[in-house]
């Protein structure tokens, strides 16, 4: 089978292969096991190969073709302009792909896969699928180009002999749209891992009356002699639109409650000074550790450690590091975007937060101060996201393949 994939990725051509984001090439080398030639039309860089990026392992490394393609926004009205220019060249070469293949593969949300999401119309025969990695939730705030991709896709005339993989189960939807997930886990990593202990040094009062309803009161009423500590993680991208200060403002509260506390970071971005700067100021070295892009053993552990992951993002589609964190019976504390509300089962697995410091040490407070709940949130965690194997992931992408 001759495989085509349009997507916005930018990827990068060394002598050692087509490299791009390493999450992506992960599950796209899932799908390369069940197809013969692989067309991928995408942006590409010169830059050096990043840690997060990772090559294409495919069968027969002959067979698989970059077609390069310029990138484009609308940013400002002259990105627009040259936009203009660019989309003739970019369109055809998306045709002449899409002729090429046997079955065609779109990557959602994006400004190339709007592009496919137009030019594959006049290929109303062959076989096509989605991934949609963005929010479907059509209640959600989202950008034109987004919501015009989604109607593009929903609509089973323009978009034909199409299955579009969306996470998360929505009510409504056409004949097109498949509930999918995503898995970063194998079976073979399904191991035994010891009931998490929430011990702290003191024990918290947090009392509440109608008067002073949403503000805390602290009271300190037994002092512990155990040290351990409540380890916090975060996992992503240090941007703004996941919000890791409101994760390290949480350790900052929690560190006045009273308790030994420790937030882990992994991952990097445009907010790294802003949090390094906030961590300093704030004298918080001791509870906050940046730790980088780092291997994904080396965040399995932690999440392994972890009693809680604070991840209060403004848009997701199916987050991995909720899920992840999940699989080790850690107990995720969230926003409630995208299809979050499913993964948490209504707040049995977890709890949906909004991004306010206050009310988020309220709840872990809450689980610290009612184990027995802590600990079936924690296991109803774990069982629900070990259903989601790399495994399982690759028998949906095979049966999806064959059709």
């Amino acid at each position: 089978m001759k495989f085509v994939i349009i997507t916005h990725a930018v990827h990068k051509l060394t002598k050692q292969g087509i490299f791009t984001y390493e999450p992506y090439v992960r599950e796209m080398n899932l799908w390369l096991k069940y197809v013969d030639a692989v067309n991928i039309v995408a942006p590409i860089s010169s830059k050096k190969v990043s840690t997060i990026e990772s090559a294409y392992a495919f069968k027969k490394m002959e067979a698989i073709q970059l077609n390069p393609i310029p990138s484009f926004n609308i940013t400002s009205f002259k990105n627009s302009l040259k936009t203009l220019f660019k989309l003739p060249l970019i369109c055809y070469q998306i045709f002449k792909a899409m002729y090429w293949a046997d079955h065609i593969h779109l990557r959602c949300p994006g400004n190339v896969g709007l592009l496919g999401c137009l030019v594959q119309i006049v290929f109303p025969t062959k076989p096509k699928t989605v991934k949609y990695a963005g929010n479907w939730d059509s209640k959600s705030k989202q950008p034109l180009s987004y919501r015009i991709q989604k109607w593009l896709l929903s609509n089973s005339f323009l978009t034909r002999n199409c299955k579009v993989l969306v996470y998360g189960e929505w009510p409504n939807q056409s004949k097109n749209i498949v509930p999918f997930f995503t898995a970063s886990y194998s079976e073979t990593e399904l191991e035994e891992i010891a009931s998490k202990t929430l011990l702290k040094n003191k024990e918290i009062a947090l009392l509440h009356t109608p008067r002073n309803f949403g503000k805390l009161d602290y009271s300190i009423v037994e002092e512990k002699s155990d040290t351990q500590k409540l380890y916090l993680i975060y996992v992503g991208g240090l941007t703004i639109g996941k919000q890791p200060l409101v994760s390290v403002q949480v350790a900052e509260q929690l560190k006045a409650m009273g308790y030994a506390v420790q937030l882990d970071i992994y991952g990097d971005g445009e907010e790294r000074t802003k949090l390094e700067n906030y961590i300093a100021t704030k004298q918080l070295q001791q509870e906050v550790i940046l730790h980088g892009n780092t291997a994904k053993d080396m965040v399995k552990k932690a999440y392994q450690k972890a009693h809680f992951l604070v991840f209060i993002s403004k848009s997701e589609g199916w987050p991995k590091v909720v899920a992840e964190a999940m699989f080790w019976g850690c107990v995720p504390i969230t926003s409630n975007v995208s299809c979050i509300p499913y993964m948490l089962g209504e707040g049995s697995r977890g709890t949906i937060v909004a991004p306010n410091v206050n009310e988020i040490c309220i709840v872990i407070k809450r689980y610290l101060t009612t184990i027995e709940m802590y600990k079936m949130h924690s296991k109803n965690a774990l069982e629900w996201s070990r259903n989601f194997t790399l495994e399982k992931f690759e028998q949906g992408i095979a049966s999806l393949c064959s059709q």
